[in-house]
């Protein structure tokens, strides 16, 4: 392994860790270093805590030397986006307005790392409310992408992404309300993993209720596996969390099951697509029958237009209750593409929203039904590039903004299915480019399972970053 503590893996730090190679402490010194240099570059933080930090390596320390670690994870260091709760931070969500009095309780997968000894460090950036899918907020500012800081790390988990990608710890947290977790992690070449809704319990829930999964971003599927040991468990503060099914999901990681039937399809309606996305997602399709997968191209089984409008009607209903939660008096300060998404959802009746969500259960359906066919779906995770930071579009075809720039994630959000992202390479300009990975509900090892084997075979070399150029 690299010998810089910075770029070594959550999986990695744990056996240097055991070795005694190097201590937790070590590791928080030269990632809290690393972030403090790069912080006017990237941006990915809002809130370090820098004294509980050390502490917490501190004991970790201790643990490792006795040889009594709590889990894989312990000592390893791990950000958490700021619209999840940590205990004595603030909640702050990317907004000017809201309160930033410190919370009195972890959110559950918060909590879960705590257990399992992990270093809760820093508080990442979001967009406001985590209302769009970049990162930037009147709060915060821009956050960039390490790949090229020029480009957006995509969002809202884009502070998250950016972290991980430059070195500022192995591991974080993201939420993933329409394609959250899986646009960054695409954008700056992780993995990332939206589990079946109810897989890694949410508190408070969401402003955008069911839509909303919290879950992992990581270089690494191994690492994204040793999140989920410890973050999919049940709390009983949230109502739909799964129960428990003891899976480990590092086990037969990187080998997939024999005979998977794959479909694979590059557009799941009208929408534009960049050329050299489509072309890498197709190799990296292909790829999936050197693994031994039969892979057929299929179309999708439900109207993109008829998914896409429902997606809308629930996420803009959901944004317009900011309207009442904040004085009139303050609107004028919340991001522009909130306060205009937040008054169209006021435009839609009960009668909308209900029918909404008849098309969210028939959408579901369809793709139940299409899962007792195939074993896993193959998709772009992103129809374009990384573009530039401070956007909330790219430029489209027309030369206007690109309204469908990301089709592949939300549609899942709605069904509540497992998907994942991973990166099938880098493009002509040097970017990252992710493949989605969909299956059945509660598929989440088998979704993870194919992203490391695909990866293992496929191996992604991180940037130099500006500091070190």
């Amino acid at each position: 392994m690299t010998t810089d503590l910075t770029q070594a893996s959550a999986a990695q730090l744990g056996r240097v860790y055991r070795k005694g190679k190097a201590s937790p402490v070590e590791t928080m010194k030269a990632v809290l270093a690393r972030a403090d240099r790069l912080a006017a570059t990237i941006n990915a933080f809002c809130h370090l805590d820098t004294k509980a930090a050390l502490a917490a390596a501190r004991a970790s320390e201790k643990r490792w030397k006795k040889g009594e670690p709590l889990s894989p994870l312990d000592g390893v260091p791990v950000s958490i986006k700021e619209l999840v709760r940590v205990k004595g931070w603030p909640a702050s969500m990317g907004s000017k307005l809201t309160d930033k009095t410190p919370v009195d309780a972890d959110a559950p997968a918060v909590a879960r790392l705590r257990e399992a000894g992990a270093v809760v460090f820093a508080q990442s950036t979001s967009s406001e409310y985590g209302h769009k899918g970049v990162t930037d907020s009147p709060l915060h500012g821009i956050t960039r992408n390490p790949w090229n800081t020029g480009m957006t790390p995509g969002g809202s988990s884009g502070g998250a992404s950016a972290a991980v990608a430059a070195g500022l710890g192995p591991i974080a947290i993201g939420t993933d309300g329409g394609g959250s977790v899986r646009i960054p992690a695409s954008f700056t070449g992780l993995i990332g993993l939206k589990a079946t809704f109810g897989r890694v319990p949410a508190w408070p829930p969401s402003m955008t209720g069911d839509l909303s999964n919290t879950g992992p971003m990581a270089r690494t599927a191994l690492d994204a596996a040793l999140m989920m040991n410890v973050i999919a468990r049940p709390d009983p503060r949230d109502g739909y969390a799964l129960p428990a099914d003891d899976t480990d999901y590092t086990k037969n990681l990187t080998k997939l099951p024999k005979k998977l039937k794959i479909g694979f399809t590059l557009r799941l309606g009208d929408h534009p697509l960049d050329i050299e996305v489509a072309a890498m997602v197709t190799k990296a399709a292909r790829d999936f029958e050197a693994l031994g997968c039969t892979v057929e191209e299929v179309e999708p089984p439900f109207s993109f237009g008829e998914a896409s409008r429902a997606f809308v009607i629930h996420w803009l209903s959901a944004l317009q209750r900011l309207l009442q939660v904040f004085p009139e008096a303050r609107h004028g300060e919340f991001d522009p593409s909130l306060l205009a998404g937040a008054k169209a959802g006021l435009r839609y009746s009960l009668q909308d929203v209900v029918n909404a969500q008849v098309t969210r259960r028939d959408l579901t359906l369809a793709w139940n039904l299409f899962f007792t066919k195939y074993d896993l779906l193959l998709t772009p995770t992103v129809a374009v590039q990384p573009f530039e930071a401070g956007k909330n579009l790219p430029p489209g075809p027309d030369g206007k903004g690109n309204m469908m720039w990301s089709p592949y994630t939300p549609q899942f959000n709605l069904t509540r299915h497992p998907a994942a992202t991973v990166p099938c390479g880098l493009s002509r300009h040097g970017l990252p480019v992710g493949l989605q990975i969909v299956s059945a509900h509660y598929n989440d090892a088998l979704v993870l399972r194919a992203a490391a084997a695909y990866a293992d075979a496929h191996p992604l070399e991180f940037p130099v970053l500006p500091e070190t150029k």
